[in-house]
C-alpha cells in the first residue's frame, strides 16, 4: 500500500512525545487563513511505501526509544486506509503511534463498513493530537472554509474508544483569542473524557 506525502522529518520534537519520525501527508480539505504550509493543500505528493517508512525508522530506532511515529499533514485522515495499515504494522513492532489531525474528514453519519474502518484506526492509535481551529461553528467556517461539526464529532468518537487526546489550538490575535470563545472551548473540552493535554500555540 502506498501513501502520498508532502515531506518527512527524521527527528521531530513538536509532534508528540519524545523524538519522532514524522510524515506530513499530502492533501488537505481546509483552507485555513493562517496556514503556514499551503503547498500541502493539493493532492498528489511523493508516493511512499510502509516498508520504506519502517526501514527508515529502524535505522534510527535507538533515538526514538521515548518517541515513535507521527502522521501529520496536510490531513492524514484523507488517507485513512494507509494510516491504519502503517499504524497496524508499527504496533506489531511496539512503535508508539500518533495521529495529528483536524478531524474534518470524519463522516457525520457512518455506515457499518465506515464505522469498522474508523474503529480499526482507533485500535492501533496510541495518541491523537486534534487541532480545533475554532469552537464557534460559523467563525470556524470563515476561518477554514468548513464548519466544525465533523471535528467535534471526531473528538467525541475518540472518547468512545478511550484514545488519549491532545488538543491543539492556535491563538491568532483578533481571530481565535476572544475570551468568550475560549471559555466555550474550555467548557466543551471538559465534556471529553480522554483529553490529556491542551497545547495553546502562538500564531507566527
Amino acid at each position: 500500500m502506498l501513501g502520498y506525502i508532502h515531506s518527512r522529518e527524521s527527528f521531530g520534537t513538536l509532534d508528540g512525545p519524545g523524538l519522532r519520525y514524522v510524515l506530513f501527508m499530502q492533501g488537505c480539505p481546509m483552507r485555513c487563513q493562517y496556514c503556514h504550509n499551503p503547498d500541502t493543500w493539493r493532492k498528489g505528493g511523493t508516493a511512499i511505501g510502509i516498508d520504506e517508512i519502517l526501514t527508515e525508522y529502524r535505522r534510527n530506532r535507538a533515538f526514538y526509544k521515548n518517541g515513535g511515529i507521527t502522521v501529520s499533514g496536510g490531513e492524514p485522515l484523507l488517507q485513512l486506509s494507509f494510516v491504519t495499515e502503517l499504524f497496524t504494522r508499527a504496533r506489531e513492532e511496539k512503535i508508539h503511534t500518533c495521529l495529528d489531525t483536524s478531524g474534518l474528514p470524519f463522516p457525520l453519519t457512518l455506515t457499518q463498513d465506515e464505522r469498522k474502518s474508523w474503529e480499526s484506526l482507533m485500535a492501533v492509535t496510541d495518541l491523537i493530537m486534534l487541532d480545533i481551529k475554532h469552537i464557534d461553528r460559523e467563525k470556524h467556517r470563515t476561518l477554514t472554509g468548513h464548519d466544525n461539526a465533523s471535528v467535534l464529532a471526531f473528538a467525541a468518537f475518540t472518547g468512545s474508544y478511550g484514545v488519549p487526546l491532545w488538543i491543539r489550538h492556535v491563538v491568532v490575535p483578533g481571530v481565535t483569542d476572544d475570551p468568550e470563545d475560549l471559555r466555550a472551548l474550555g467548557r466543551y473540552l471538559a465534556t471529553l473524557p480522554n483529553v490529556k493535554a491542551l497545547d495553546v500555540l502562538p500564531y507566527h
